[in-house]
């Protein structure tokens, strides 16, 4: 076989399909958020505005967290020296798991290096706790959590998006006496609409079913103290397994699952994606745990955050864009249109000095294309201002359509 041109032509169908992704060198400055330097390939140095990033609230640089990462910085060194089991768990590992735990009212809380990491690991151990587990899964969950249950070697089940109906056919033709566990999203990362907790809650109850939800776009954004969409809705202590991030509204990195004492004991002690990690370090769990700590009454960050996006979205409306809006802070563009979408970006960034990377197929679904705008309290009136007028400018140097998908 001539693997160079495989591996050509596997890179020639993203391109010709628009979807080839492109990485830019971009570098933060402290202080600056959401403004970046660019750093183009012929060496040219531009000023940037992040609309695409992940740190909801600003708080990676945040310096309540940088002087906890400094400190645990100072203290121990760079790495953790190994796994949890050999030499990798430290003071640090402990707070922090003590952090998330009280922020969800588990008995533990178990982290991971990532979030992916923490759902794939969890999902796909499952099964080897609980013999003959069925695992009902929502059809737009995250692809860590399809990973799990692929790998997992049990039995699955698919349930139409956020359709409770369906997911009780499936229980109910399924054997009574078999574990079942259903597996969902507080906010579906892409539209930016919600799961229906409380709903699956009650299926769950019925059909004597584990729950397993993934706060990772909520944790920090939603709830009194920023334990998620479940927090906010009161709905916490009906959920038996709660996995979510520590590198979006907390701006650091890795993920975790909060449940019962027993639950991550056996997760911890059976899932090998956990077993044979490294542990992060402790300068990052130090700086997790001071972000966890602080947004539990951070109540003006969220605050902020949740106006930004109403703002930006009513703007966006205003100008007949064709907005995907289910209430959540994420703002949606609709393309449907690979090329079309990676063009924009690219005139975005170019033309406007707005960064903000398309979403194409595998991510959507194919026709599903869109621009996904991610609003901050620290992005101002003149930021969203710049943005709203550069849309609205290249949508109708595009040609495209207005308002189609307005909800």
């Amino acid at each position: 076989m001539n693997y160079d041109a495989a591996l050509d032509n596997a890179l020639n169908r993203l391109h010709e399909e628009g979807r080839y992704r492109t990485f830019i060198d971009i570098e933060r400055h402290k202080g600056s958020y959401p403004a970046a330097i660019w750093r183009k390939p012929d060496g040219e140095q531009r000023q940037i505005t992040v609309w695409c990033g992940n740190d909801y609230l600003g708080m990676g640089q945040n310096p309540v967290v940088l002087e906890a990462m400094k400190e645990a910085l100072d203290a121990t060194g760079a790495g953790s020296g190994g796994t949890r089991n050999i030499s990798g768990t430290t003071v640090y590992h402990n707070r922090l798991e003590a952090e998330l735990a009280d922020l969800h009212g588990k008995e533990a809380a178990l982290v991971f290096t990532s979030a992916y990491n923490a759902n794939d690991a969890t999902l796909s151990t499952l099964p080897k706790l609980f013999p003959g587990l069925i695992i009902y899964s929502d059809a737009l969950n995250h692809a860590s959590m399809i990973e799990g249950v692929r790998r997992n070697g049990g039995a699955k089940r698919i349930f139409r998006h956020n359709d409770v109906a369906h997911l009780r056919e499936l229980m109910a033709a399924d054997d009574p006496a078999a574990p079942k566990l259903i597996a969902f999203e507080s906010i579906y990362s892409m539209d930016g609409d919600f799961g229906p907790i409380e709903a699956i809650c009650d299926a769950a109850d019925e059909f004597g079913a584990l729950t397993y939800i993934d706060e990772v776009h909520a944790v920090g954004m939603y709830g009194p103290r920023g334990a998620g969409v479940a927090e906010r809705d009161g709905l916490m202590g009906r959920l038996d397994i709660i996995n979510a991030t520590l590198a979006k509204a907390y701006g650091v990195a890795g993920g975790y699952i909060a449940a019962s004492a027993k639950m991550c004991d056996a997760v911890r002690s059976y899932a090998p994606g956990f077993i044979f990690t490294s542990s992060m370090p402790p300068a990052v769990a130090a700086g997790a745990a001071a972000s966890v700590r602080h947004l539990k009454t951070a109540q003006h960050l969220r605050d902020a955050q949740q106006l930004h996006a109403r703002i930006l979205k009513s703007r966006l409306k205003a100008i007949g864009l064709p907005l995907i809006d289910h209430g959540s802070h994420i703002v949606p563009v609709h393309v449907g249109d690979p090329v079309h979408c990676k063009a924009l970006s690219d005139m975005l960034l170019e033309q406007f000095g707005i960064y903000v990377q398309p979403i194409n197929f595998p991510t959507v679904p194919r026709g599903t294309e869109r621009l996904r705008f991610t609003p901050s309290p620290v992005h101002d009136a003149a930021q969203i201002d710049a943005l709203v007028k550069a849309m609205d400018k290249l949508w109708q140097q595009c040609a495209l359509n207005r308002a189609e998908l307005t909800a």
